[in-house]
């Protein structure tokens, strides 16, 4: 499966396009010095709020491009999304577009109520249309720490699932129950986000370092360790959705 470093719109405040690309291609030629056959490293913009911030990610290296026209009504979201589309279509990159609204407030990604969930038949038609390569779909997940149990619609789910033939994608998995990760991608789910639960894990990391030693200022030490925690999430949330020993 491929490693996706997923660049979300708070991250982008923090590093500038030239570097994000740099930090790509080193991670390419680090996977090539493992001996990974056939590495495929992806540098995917998260919730692209424009074409024109599409374009820049497009011309910066990019190779997946996510266009966010969900806060659109649906004309205009159909209209952003094409032109996306339409404009990396020639270069190959896959572009990832949101229909509903999948709520909550991430980062500095503020979701909203989230009430707007995907119906079946407009998502054939938004992708007929537009000509993305991945949907996602509002099926009652959010973004960031639930406040409760969530409910997901997975039979609104199977409903999309029948009527769209290209890959589907949950936003808003941290937090979410194993069983109901595994049984979204056995209903069409082909590309799970957790972001959340990874922040959490680093800063549960830190703390713990720094509970152990005070006195500790060097932050490659604790940083070490935090990295060790979101390393553990990670490889369990890949065994969880199936995309372990995959070339």
């Amino acid at each position: 499966s491929p490693v996706i470093l997923q660049v979300s719109k708070g991250a982008r405040q923090y590093a500038n396009a030239t570097l994000l690309r740099y930090m790509a291609q080193g991670a390419v030629e680090y996977a090539k010095e493992l001996g990974c056959p056939n590495p495929q490293i992806v540098l995917h913009l998260d919730h692209g709020d424009s074409f024109d911030l599409a374009m820049r990610a497009l011309r910066t290296g990019y190779t997946s491009i996510m266009i966010d026209g969900s806060h659109n009504v649906f004309e205009e979201n159909i209209a952003v999304t094409k032109a996306v589309a339409d404009a990396c279509r020639p270069s190959g990159i896959p572009v990832e577009a949101e229909l509903g609204k999948v709520g909550g407030k991430e980062d500095d990604l503020d979701g909203g109520e989230g009430n707007g969930y995907t119906d079946p038949l407009e998502a054939k038609e938004f992708v007929e249309r537009t000509g993305v390569t991945s949907l996602a779909v509002a099926i009652g997940t959010a973004h960031g720490v639930y406040k409760g149990v969530p409910k997901l619609d997975l039979d609104r789910l199977a409903e999309i699932r029948k009527v769209v033939d290209i890959p589907l994608v949950l936003h808003g998995a941290s937090g979410l129950s194993e069983e109901a990760v595994v049984e979204s991608i056995k209903r069409g789910i082909c590309k799970v986000n957790f972001a959340t639960e990874l922040r959490i894990a680093y800063t549960d990391g830190v703390k713990e370092f720094l509970a152990a030693n005070p006195d500790a200022f060097d932050p490659k030490k604790y940083g070490k360790v935090a990295m060790e925690h979101v390393k553990a999430i990670v490889e369990t949330r890949m065994k969880m959705c199936g995309c372990t020993d995959r070339v």
